[in-house]
């Protein structure tokens, strides 16, 4: 089995260039980076797979908002060294990642990605729960989990950029 542990601050470049890897150096006009461009992922949600030394997997996780009011998460981008897929490793990250959500108290959790991986882990379509994302040209990508039961009950309205306050420096 293939190790898990916290992303920490010197696998940034590992990390940029396996994304570049499995999703292409154009990975950032897509609709999901715009949540995330100028806003820092949540640090205890962010993973990483290694092997043999080197990262071969990764996850992250970024504060979203649903309408005006709900807050969630956006998963991703979650990516596997392409030599290494189909290996257990894809779902390792997310089943990590939406446990550690779920014990820290996030109560949603919305991904760009395909319903035949995520639905594994209980993602649904977003759209019937009122769920949008501008700029997605298959909305049927969208998708969405709730950590809590009933958490996405009547959230509708559109995934926006949400970064939280910075917290006070301590006294």
């Amino acid at each position: 089995m293939t190790p898990i542990r916290a992303e920490g601050p010197q696998d940034g470049p590992q990390i940029e260039a396996l994304l570049d890897r499995a999703f292409g150096a154009d990975r950032h006009a897509r609709p999901s980076y715009r949540l995330r461009d100028g806003i820092r992922p949540i640090e205890s949600l962010c993973f990483v797979a290694e092997a043999e030394g080197r990262i071969v997997g990764t996850i992250r996780h970024w504060p979203v908002r649903i309408g005006d009011a709900g807050r969630a998460l956006l998963l991703g981008p979650i990516a596997v060294e392409p030599v290494r897929e189909r290996q257990g490793i894809g779902g390792l990250l997310v089943r990590t990642g939406l446990d550690r959500a779920a014990a820290a108290g996030h109560e949603a959790v919305v991904a760009v990605g395909t319903p035949a991986f995520l639905g594994r882990f209980g993602f649904a379509a977003a759209g019937p729960f009122g769920i949008t994302l501008s700029g997605l040209d298959d909305p049927r990508r969208l998708l969405a989990l709730p950590l809590v039961p009933g958490a996405l009950e009547g959230a509708g309205g559109a995934v926006r950029r949400f970064s939280p306050p910075a917290a006070p420096p301590p006294s």
